[in-house]
């Protein structure tokens, strides 16, 4: 059997492994309106690594981004403009907030949210857009922003995957209202799960800590709609060791990068991904599409790679829009994301990735494409 090159692997170690024993003696294992201590802490740091005010730790990138239009106030008969090239969480949380997604096309090169395309989409009804950072690289929030303000719109940043990354000179998540950020196992840092979400605005933060906790400002007596959404301690523990650990696991990231797109250079039917002017990748995934391929073309170079150890993934193999429950809230047609759809993968560059296995996957990806 094939040893796999998987395209994400956590890394952890002896440090993790004694501050979740440090938490499990002390007994303290989570807290309840305010966070314990090592949540506390972690909150802390994560926040003055985006360059934020206020950071809240809860237990799930989905959670955050729940919570974030629970604090925005996005209820039923509100519209939130999404893109339908992404995760499921990004739709999935504003119908549970009782609102309707609206989905919109994206930019072919960068498979991010199309800004033309949101402002095409607003109606009366539309209280918020969320921008995802697709595999990393930051939406083109300074338009974003623009159109935001101009219609008294809140941004909520789905910010899951772009840690580390940077738009403007400024790290991802500085030009919206909200950025969401996930600590799930597979992403450039992890908690196990987990999520943040960062703000400047006093008033947000004013409210997130106690809809994360049942709506409690005081002790059993709810003031307003909540859920529960606190991050325990063990996980506060974890994101403290893995806070100190991002800055050498995105080089390695960036560093495996760059020589596998190098390398690529030369496989004529691939688009590379790239950093615009401006921005800078995180690289949580590199990906790649297979210029004018079919869908059983792409799963088949997919597969064969995978056949040979290299652990190549479709994200996303169906946007939102098409898939059977979002159906209800409109028939949409997003060429660009559809076609996204069927042609890109993944490869694996994360910072269990050595130099050699770098070269090999290159090499195996160029002697599939001739």
């Amino acid at each position: 059997m094939v040893d796999m090159i998987p395209v994400n692997l956590p890394l952890v170690g002896d440090e993790e492994i004694k501050a979740v024993a440090e938490v499990l003696k002390s007994r303290v294992l989570t807290g309840r309106v305010q966070s314990g201590p090592w949540v506390k802490k972690f909150e802390e740091g994560f926040a003055e690594f985006v360059e934020a005010k206020y950071g809240f730790a809860v237990c799930s990138g989905t959670a955050a981004l729940h919570l974030a239009l629970m604090a925005a106030g996005v209820e039923a008969g509100d519209e939130v403009v999404v893109p339908s090239f992404s995760f499921i969480a990004t739709a999935e949380v504003v119908a549970l907030a009782g609102a309707r997604p609206v989905f919109v096309d994206i930019n072919s090169e960068t498979f991010n949210v199309d800004p033309e395309k949101i402002e095409k989409a607003l109606t009366k009804r539309t209280k918020a857009i969320i921008p995802v950072d697709l595999y990393g690289l930051p939406a083109d929030l300074k338009p974003i922003r623009e159109i935001a303000d101009k219609h008294g719109l809140v941004i909520i940043e789905d910010a899951a995957q772009a840690h580390g990354a940077a738009y403007m000179g400024k790290p991802a998540g500085s030009f919206a209202d909200l950025a969401c950020w996930s600590f799930y196992a597979s992403k450039n840092m992890t908690t196990g799960e987990g999520g943040m979400i960062t703000t400047n605005s006093e008033e947000y933060a004013s409210k997130i800590p106690y809809i994360r906790a049942h709506g409690e400002r005081e002790e059993y007596f709810s003031s307003m709609l909540g859920h529960n959404y606190r991050m325990p301690e063990v996980e506060g523990a974890i994101g403290c060791v893995q806070l100190g650990k991002l800055p050498r696991f995105l080089a390695v990231r960036r560093r495996n990068a760059l020589r596998l797109g190098e390398r690529l250079r030369v496989a004529e039917r691939l688009q590379l991904p790239f950093e615009p002017k401006g921005y800078v990748h995180s690289w949580y995934l590199f990906t790649v599409r297979l210029k004018d391929a079919s869908v059983d073309e792409r799963d088949g170079v997919v597969e064969k790679l995978r056949q040979k150890g290299v652990g190549a993934t479709v994200y996303y193999r169906t946007p939102i829009h098409l898939m059977p429950y979002y159906k209800r809230f409109g028939v949409y047609h997003l060429p660009v994301a559809e076609v996204a759809s069927r042609q890109v993968f993944s490869l694996p560059v994360h910072p269990g990735v050595s130099l050699e296995q770098v070269d090999f996957i290159a090499d195996a990806v160029i002697e599939l494409l001739g």
